[in-house]
């Protein structure tokens, strides 16, 4: 018997997995597809670009769907499971199935109509390069010279 240290966040959290399973089974009429599930990202921001990696494993790159629009990426996509199932087939199911949704804000300096998205290994990349116009600009500052003003010595009184 392994000493574990009593942590009741994760108790709550495997109380509310069992109950999600257990509400599941008494859905059998309605189709599982109709589930949402978060895709986890990574947001990486650089000189002129951002890159947005989400993972979506099993995916395929036919059914993602990736769109800008007002500032927002949205990235949707679905995952089917094989279609023939046995109902006690299985001893443990845990691979997720169905529609995948995820919104992210973006700032104004991404330029739409440059994005690049990539998908390989169960990985969507999708690259935002920033506009010309809205990329910090370095402004030299330059210094004036000072003019000497030479006098005639003559003064009129």
């Amino acid at each position: 018997m392994v000493m574990q240290r009593w942590d009741p966040a994760r108790e709550m959290r495997q109380l509310e997995n069992t109950f999600d399973r257990l509400w599941r089974g008494f859905g059998r009429g309605w189709p599982a597809a109709t589930e949402q599930w978060m895709i986890p990202v990574d947001v990486i921001q650089r000189a002129d670009e951002l890159e947005v990696k989400a993972s979506l494993p099993g995916v395929d790159p036919e059914k993602i769907d990736v769109s800008i629009e007002d500032n927002v990426l949205t990235i949707q996509a679905e995952s089917s499971t094989e279609s023939e199932t046995k109902e006690h087939g299985y001893l443990v199911r845990e691979r997720s199935f169905g529609s995948f949704y995820r919104a992210l804000s973006l700032p104004e300096s991404i330029d739409p109509n440059k994005v690049v998205s990539k998908y390989n290994d169960g990985v969507l990349s999708v690259v935002m390069p920033k506009a010309e116009e809205k990329k910090k600009k370095q402004i030299k500052v330059s210094t004036t010279s000072a003019k000497t003003i030479e006098s005639t010595g003559t003064a009129k009184k």
